[in-house]
């Protein structure tokens, strides 16, 4: 593998970009002749464009590596080319077309040749590198693409190879990223867990590509398998920080220091924190902080601004009393951006010291969160977050790549696998998922790894228990989960909300409905409101309560009218009540929100554990006229 350099004739080119930089055209003039694209350049050897399989291979951390130990890694990559990927590229009938520094392109006539050659290749390495050292050990990224391209002697040329470079960033150590076009000419009995990433907007690009991941490394690293009175707890509302930034695009980086700043108090049992949705209402607009804690039912309420430069943050707060519009605090926090995160602890530090001077430090210092290695990360999480807030198709499926890239960045930072995973399970709520059992699983699995590298993250322990519950059917072990998220987080909406919902499935409705309505207690202005008013429409609906579903219901559907379960327990509790004529108008509201929708394929997935539970839902469905 030969080292890259910097062309002499323009920028660099970013890694993955399969892009030629030619020299800078001399200055033309009348006498100079037009170039002719066909001609034959001397000792160049053109070759014909045609339909090819393009593999990009990457070795996951190389800088590090090289930085580590220089000579041995490059000793050890030129052992591991020579002794097993090129003898398995040519077993397959493929050729290494050129290497690119830290990685290789190869090609390959076969769609299912290129592959088995992939999939054996990254299955091989593990088994050879199993007992090396996590900081010595090496992992390939892998991308596969079906293009034409044109095709020289020593190179690859064309918008398909680009996609193929481009994928493979997105593929976790030791995994294979492959377009859709691979997957359409899939070999049998690979053997091989696939999940459906979605449309990937990749770099330059002005059309999405569908992508799927095989998962070979990350499913060998040992994933794991398949109360409630607060109005005496000093209260706060975190408004976001006002963002003074030169360029608006980088708003979501105060959006993102809110939301830690949040999370990192929303783990203290001292304190009733108002979750960060609640408070996106106010971004931007002139705050009136006692109008704010009587909106929220808050005691005090915290307003900041950030400025980013390159290297540099500045965060300036103001801590004040909400009945007298007394500021208690003002603090600026001025520095190295490698600061950041203390930042937000001081910040949190000294917000908890004036309003629950009882806690001590040590306390809130024990459950703040695992900070990420890579600022790189960190941001591209931050970005993530803030397209998954908008509720917007095309948003939320860009959220699932700069995800994916923050953990190929940082695998050891938790945050953007917990994220994922709440990614995967609200495509299936959504009915946005082509595949929900497959998401279910996706979404479990990137749970259970957020949990392993982070014990105390309640979002993730949170969607995790869900995915037992909802997708699994177990129930016991997500309920053991849910206990885990509300200790690391009692101010965690959203595990009150879902937990809340297996209680209905479990048909203890008195529990539920005190779970969901504490749900709304802590998020009362969510642009989400409508998840948590729909685990209230289960929990009526689970005791019996069927005119307060409705109520319920209807108030979820005037906020989200797409949003299908809730849709479905309305109009069973309509029929349940005798109005079939309003059960069939919310019906329609399902149809026109998921037309392809059968009972017949939504029974076997239906969530409540009582056999005779299910078939009295499913029938009252039937009745409201959803189609069989």
């Amino acid at each position: 593998m030969q080292g890259k350099s910097a062309s002499p004739n323009g920028p660099d080119v970013g890694k993955g970009d399969n892009v030629v930089v030619l020299p800078p055209p001399a200055s033309t003039s009348v006498s100079q002749p037009r170039p002719n694209p066909g001609a034959i350049v001397p000792g160049r050897r053109m070759r014909r464009r045609k339909s090819i399989v393009v593999l990009s291979v990457d070795v996951v951390g190389y800088a590090r590596l090289m930085e580590a130990d220089e000579e041995e890694t490059h000793e050890r990559l030129m052992w591991i080319l020579a002794t097993f990927l090129e003898p398995q590229i040519a077993a397959h009938r493929g050729h290494v077309v050129k290497h690119t520094g830290d990685g290789f392109l190869a090609a390959f006539d076969s769609a299912a040749e290129g592959i088995r050659c992939a999939v054996g290749m990254q299955r091989n390495l593990i088994e050879l590198t199993r007992q090396d050292s996590p900081e010595r050990r090496i992992w390939f990224r892998m991308g596969v693409n079906v293009c034409d391209a044109i095709v020289e002697a020593d190179d690859l040329f064309g918008e398909g190879v680009n996609v193929a470079a481009r994928l493979q960033t997105y593929a976790e150590p030791g995994d294979v990223v492959i377009s859709q076009a691979v997957a359409a000419q899939l070999p049998t009995g690979l053997g091989t867990p696939m999940a459906d990433l979605g449309d990937l907007h990749l770099k330059n690009m002005s059309k999405p590509v569908r992508a799927f991941s095989l998962r070979i490394g990350s499913a060998s690293q040992g994933a794991i398998a398949p109360a409630h009175a607060a109005n005496e707890l000093p209260s706060i509302a975190i408004l976001p920080f006002e963002d003074q930034q030169q360029d608006a695009s980088d708003a979501y980086f105060a959006e993102g220091i809110v939301e830690d700043i949040i999370r990192a108090l929303s783990t203290l049992r001292e304190i009733f924190v108002i979750s960060r949705s609640s408070t996106l209402a106010y971004a931007g607009k002139p705050v009136d902080v006692r109008a704010v804690g009587r909106e929220l039912g808050v005691r005090y309420v915290l307003t900041g601004s950030v400025r980013r430069r390159p290297s540099l943050v500045r965060i300036s707060t103001e801590l004040t009393d909400a009945v007298s519009a007394t500021i208690i605090q003002a603090e600026n926090y001025d520095g190295d951006i490698s600061n950041l995160f203390d930042f937000q602890d001081q910040v949190a530090l000294r917000v908890v010291a004036a309003i629950a001077p009882q806690v001590r430090e040590w306390e809130l210092r024990r459950t703040l969160r695992k900070r990420p290695e890579n600022m790189d990360a960190y941001d591209l999480t931050l970005q993530g977050l803030d397209l998954l807030y908008r509720l917007d198709y095309e948003a939320f499926s860009r959220a699932r790549g700069l995800l994916q890239q923050a953990i190929v960045h940082d695998p050891t930072y938790s945050a953007p696998y917990a994220f994922a995973a709440h990614w995967h399970i609200f495509r299936v709520g959504q009915g946005w998922s082509p595949d929900p059992e497959l998401d279910g699983i996706e979404g479990g699995r990137l749970a259970a790894t957020a949990v392993e590298l982070d014990k105390q993250n309640a979002l993730a322990l949170t969607f995790h228990g869900h995915t037992h519950s909802f997708i699994l059917k177990q129930y016991d072990v997500a309920l053991g989960y849910f206990d885990r998220a509300l200790a690391a987080g009692p101010n965690c909406a959203m595990a009150w909300a879902l937990s809340s919902a297996t209680h209905s499935y479990l048909d203890d409705g008195e529990e539920a409905v005190a779970r969901a309505e504490h749900a709304l207690r802590l998020s009362p202005r969510d642009i989400h409101a409508f998840y948590y008013q729909t685990a209230l429409t289960l929990a009526h609906h689970a005791c019996g309560n069927y005119e307060a579903a409705v109520a319920s219901g209807l108030r979820a559907a005037s906020q989200n009218p797409l949003f299908c379960t809730n849709l479905r327990h309305t109009a069973a509790s309509l029929v349940a009540l005798g109005r079939l004529r309003e059960a069939r108008d919310v019906v329609q509201m399902h149809i026109q929100a998921q037309p392809l929708f059968q009972l017949s394929r939504f029974a076997p997935t239906c969530p409540y554990k009582s056999p005779e539970r299910r078939a009295l839902f499913i029938e009252r469905l039937r009745t409201a006229g959803l189609p069989q």
